[in-house]
């Protein structure tokens, strides 16, 4: 059993309570507490209050008896602490993030268009694929949208971002999931109302590639889990495998520990643990500089590109590596189509740039611009495995709560 109890010792009504809480999941806390009679009403943010006469029993029942700043901490290591108000102070790199909830049967997804403009038909094709695993679907004012002035974005950058703060604050949406990539999440992630994202509480980002600005920005200014992987437009084509996997890590993750179907390719051998940060190399390299970078101190670090010459990657890695992004990796997982047309060469690259880490590095996932473009999540903790054997990555919590 991982459910805890702290000591009565919060004063309220006239009465003491404790705080019953789970450091692996909120769905065994509220089965749990329905068993004992706690109405819902008794739910706040991330715990049950419990008053004091019950104390006693609660712990007859096996759950953990353990102070007050033992069950902060446990509940911040699994990252399920929920914090009251606003912006939070940015969690440390390397730390665990806090897990959204998992998508129940009828759960409303949000779509938005950070980004490029939409094919219409691709939108269609992916929302039935979100409706075919019992999800309804809320789609942004703007996604169907070509900003008349510039067509490489789906509307001006203030549109775009409104989009994506109201979308992700509807009441009805427990999930928002990219329509597609392209570019211009960088233009509008500074004009989003972050602080109005933090009130509306944690929800999951789905996306890759341009959208590797947005997660970077969903770690650092709301402290929360997110997971690159497809998108909208992408999952009508994606193979079965990829659907599947996204769909679990969504609304069952604990069948989802996992990352790695296929053993990895190891170019340097190790073993390493941390929490998973990364996304689009040139977006990461691009974002060196700015607000709401995640940086890759005591975590592993995960990189996709696609189409880039092998000089390009060389720069792209170089100014990371000079900026002191890396500082601190703790390892390195390259995505499989990580080059412009060799693959191979592209990964003895920066297997050579990366040396100096002096950390393990696997290559060949099937993550980002890839077929079968695997779904996984940031700010989880892993398992990095670098054998003879092959590389894998497996995750030591579910992706969502």
């Amino acid at each position: 059993m991982t459910l805890i109890i702290d000591p009565p010792n919060a004063a309220g009504h006239g009465l003491l309570w404790s705080h019953l809480a789970s450091d692996v999941s909120f769905d065994e806390l509220h089965r749990f507490a329905r068993a004992l009679g706690i109405g819902e009403r008794g739910f706040d943010k991330d715990h049950y209050d419990v008053p004091a006469e019950r104390y006693d029993g609660v712990i007859g029942l096996g759950v953990l008896p353990v102070s007050s700043r033992e069950l902060v901490d446990r509940l911040t290591s699994a990252g399920l602490r929920r914090r009251r108000g606003g912006l939070r102070a940015p969690t440390a790199p390397g730390r665990t993030l806090q897990r959204p909830a998992r998508l129940r049967p009828g759960a409303c997804v949000g779509v938005v268009a950070p980004s490029g403009p939409v094919r219409g038909d691709r939108l269609d094709a992916g929302i039935a694929v979100l409706e075919s695993w019992g999800l309804t679907v809320l789609v942004g004012e703007h996604v169907r949208g070509v900003d008349p002035s510039r067509g490489y974005l789906a509307a001006d950058d203030d549109d775009r971002a409104a989009d994506f703060a109201t979308v992700w604050c509807d009441p009805r949406v427990e999930a928002v999931v990219c329509a597609r990539g392209g570019y211009g999440a960088q233009r509008m992630v500074d004009r989003v109302d972050w602080a109005a994202l933090a009130r509306s509480g944690p929800k999951v980002l789905v996306g890759f590639s341009d959208i590797t600005c947005l997660h970077q920005a969903v770690a650092e200014r709301l402290g929360w889990v997110s997971v690159h992987g497809p998108v909208v437009t992408s999952l009508g084509e994606d193979d079965q495998a990829a659907r599947d996997h996204l769909r679990l890590l969504l609304t069952a993750p604990e069948q989802v520990l996992d990352l790695t179907p296929r053993p990895l390719r190891v170019l340097r051998p190790g073993h390493a643990e941390g929490v998973l940060v990364g996304g689009n190399l040139t977006l990461l390299a691009s974002g060196v500089g700015t607000a709401g970078v995640r940086r890759a101190a005591e975590s592993l670090v995960l990189l996709e590109e696609t189409g880039e010459e092998l000089y390009r990657l060389d720069r792209l890695v170089t100014q990371l590596l000079r900026s002191g992004w890396f500082e601190g990796c703790r390892g390195v997982v390259l995505g499989d189509l990580i080059g412009g047309g060799d693959t191979s060469a592209a990964q003895a690259l920066l297997a050579d740039r990366l040396a100096v880490l002096d950390v393990p590095v696997l290559a060949g996932d099937a993550i980002g611009h890839t077929p079968g473009n695997l779904a996984v999540p940031f700010g989880v903790p892993t398992v990095l495995d670098a054998s003879d054997r092959g590389g894998t990555l497996t995750l030591t919590l579910p992706a969502l709560a």
